[in-house]
């Protein structure tokens, strides 16, 4: 178990926040929006292009989120910490929420962490982000109309060595359509864009925090998955924070997302 004493170097803050001062009716959230190992960690077992790698967080995604919140003129809630040292994005105790192995690459920092260190890294950053995220929801709907949520991740131009994924941008979703299939016309629809439908993921098989959150509650969501190599620097950041907040704008004014509705 980490023992944090009076003069350890500091905690990373386990979120980071966007405020609005508008009255949009919607959360953006980034699971994946950090690299930051805690100094108590060190660098678990890794050498740095690793440790700033896709295997650490969703290069480019946090970027988009910000932009696309100021957008939107909305809130959005981006988790601190990377997901090697836990995944926001998961349910802790699943293999994956603290992996020793990501894309072929060994974690020896996580080799062999026992029970008492996963609850503790689970309270220090994945408890705390998952709580901000319930209490900006609670926020939004105490307002009278019950929210949306949006996802923002992003995905490697190539998985593990192999093919080219031809996606631009993919729309994962569950059991809920009514974001993702207006969402899917939209962006189809923009000539020489290549849009997948649940690719290259599919909402259906991993979709914690929009499933706990927003699924269960019968909030309309959507996730974004953007191919990394799109917004690998500020420019292709602020091109697709565009391209999304004005898709999503027709959609996220449609009454018939504005109420719960249970799947």
């Amino acid at each position: 178990m980490l023992t944090f004493l009076p003069d350890s170097p500091p905690v990373p803050p386990a979120f980071e926040t966007v405020d609005s001062h508008g009255d949009a009716a919607v959360l953006v959230i980034c699971d994946h929006a950090s690299a930051t190992i805690p100094p108590a960690l060190g660098d678990l077992g890794l050498a740095a292009p690793d440790r700033l790698s896709h295997i650490a967080w969703d290069i480019g995604a946090a970027e988009v989120a910000r932009r696309l919140a100021r957008r939107l003129s909305c809130p959005a809630v981006l988790a601190g910490i990377s997901r090697l040292v836990i995944d926001c994005n998961r349910q802790p105790g699943d293999p994956s929420s603290i992996p020793a192995r990501s894309c072929g690459v060994g974690i020896p920092g996580n080799h062999g962490v026992d029970e008492a260190e996963a609850l503790d890294r689970a309270e220090r950053w994945f408890w705390p982000y998952h709580t901000e995220i319930g209490n900006r929801i609670g926020q939004l709907w105490r307002h009278g109309t019950a929210p949306a949520m949006v996802a923002v991740h992003s995905f490697t131009p190539r998985i593990n060595g192999g093919g080219a994924r031809p996606w631009h941008v993919g729309v994962l979703w569950n059991r809920d359509a009514r974001m993702a299939l207006p969402l899917l016309d939209a962006l189809s629809a923009r000539p020489g864009l290549v849009v997948g439908d649940n690719q290259p993921y599919s909402g259906r098989e991993i979709n914690y925090t929009l499933d706990t959150h927003a699924g269960a509650a019968g909030l309309a969501n959507v996730s974004f998955e953007i191919r990394q190599d799109l917004v690998a620097d500020a420019a292709g950041c602020e091109r697709w924070a565009a391209l999304l907040a004005e898709v999503l704008q027709p959609v996220l004014a449609d009454p018939g997302i504005a109420h719960a509705q249970v799947y």
